[in-house]
């Protein structure tokens, strides 16, 4: 499915950046990947990482930095992080509003800002493992956080001499290419492998945190839904269990230098997911399809017209979960290498009903209901 431009690119991603760290203090010139990003030619850079001395003072292996922490994902390791007894610093961006939050867990933050390279060394300094969850926001630039940002970031752990570096991807961007959120995943991946860093890339297929605002509210709040009448089954993950399978790669050297997809027992469906939400909310609903070919369509319009890129990116990866695949994977040899079993991770089910007895247990208690409405999917 990869476009002619991803296809041309593809060709030079094997002209890996070379980070030859056998001669201490030297200067590396990168031979720099090559892909296609947005519609543009985008070359993994940028020129020279300085290369760090193999004496001074060793870093303890529980000092961590989260990149990130304020996020979904993010903050689930750093509470993960800290009940395990590492010592966690939370890159986070000046602003208003600091994230007091991540303090009172007993983490400390150091302000930094993605978009400049120069404010990154100070938060990487004393630092054993890095583990990247950042990803832009709905109203930032995509390719400022999800690769120039992370190119930066990767250069500046291999300054700063990191011993570990766990990387957030999603499952198959391998496969779609032609979608710019996935190919700058891919690419990542490629320039973390390139870069000689002690690396670990996690695939991730879908969280389930956000089917509760998705599906399961609208069951009882009679909220209207849209999507597609796609065929398309996602694993689905509890963020809390994608934070323990984190901690469990950062301690096991067999999961150096791999890339794993972590996937939950079992894919489901949009179907499959309103299914259990009325199952367990008492309630019926008539269901609307859009169909995938008018998503399509759209796509095309908007794709011509610069102001609409970041709409029409939006839509291509949409267009993908329309299109009938399966996010998931065979867990058997990532459980090993994780030291973990599938029963330490939470089934949907489990976690649907989790929340459906909490609220229906809450509304019993102030002589609330919830009631059955129409929507879309």
């Amino acid at each position: 499915m990869a476009s002619a431009a991803a296809q041309a690119s593809s060709a030079l991603v094997a002209r890996h950046a070379t980070f030859n760290a056998g001669t201490a203090g030297k200067v590396h010139k990168s031979s720099a990947p090559v892909r296609a990003v947005r519609n543009v030619t985008v070359r993994a850079e940028e020129g020279t990482v300085a290369v760090p001395a193999t004496t001074g003072t060793p870093v303890r292996k529980t000092s961590m930095l989260v990149i990130g922490a304020t996020g979904a994902l993010g903050r689930q390791v750093v509470r993960r992080a800290l009940d395990e007894g590492y010592d966690v610093r939370c890159l986070v961006r000046p602003r208003q509003n600091p994230a007091d939050f991540l303090r009172d867990w007993g983490a400390t933050t150091v302000s930094a800002d993605l978009t400049k390279p120069e404010t990154l060394p100070p938060a990487f300094v004393g630092i054993h493992t890095v583990i990247d969850a950042s990803t832009a926001r709905p109203e930032e630039d995509s390719y400022a956080i999800d690769w120039k940002a992370k190119v930066d970031c990767i250069q500046t752990a291999c300054s700063m001499g990191i011993q570990r570096y766990v990387f957030y991807s999603i499952d198959k961007c391998d496969q779609y290419q032609d979608v710019p959120l996935m190919n700058m995943k891919y690419c990542v991946e490629e320039y973390l492998k390139a870069s000689g860093l002690n690396y670990t890339v996690l695939r991730l297929c879908g969280f389930m945190q956000p089917l509760i605002a998705g599906y399961a509210v609208p069951v009882l709040e009679e909220q209207p839904l849209w999507g597609t009448d796609d065929e398309t089954k996602t694993a689905y993950l509890d963020t809390q269990d994608v934070a323990k399978m984190t901690m469990a790669s950062v301690r096991r050297d067999e999961a150096s230098k791999r890339v794993m997809t972590l996937a939950g027992p079992k894919a489901y469906t949009v179907r499959d997911v309103i299914a259990l939400c009325e199952k367990l909310g008492g309630a019926e609903a008539q269901v609307s399809k859009v169909p995938v070919i008018l998503l399509k369509f759209t796509r095309g319009l908007t794709r011509f017209f610069q102001w609409t890129n970041n709409a029409s990116d939006r839509l291509a990866f949409a267009e993908v979960l329309a299109s009938g695949v399966t996010f998931s994977a065979d867990m058997k040899e990532t459980y090993e290498v994780l030291d973990m079993e599938e029963s330490d991770i939470t089934t949907l089910e489990e976690y649907m009903e989790e929340y459906f007895n909490k609220i229906l247990k809450k509304l019993k208690e102030v002589g609330g209901e919830s009631r059955q409405r129409d929507f879309y999917l």
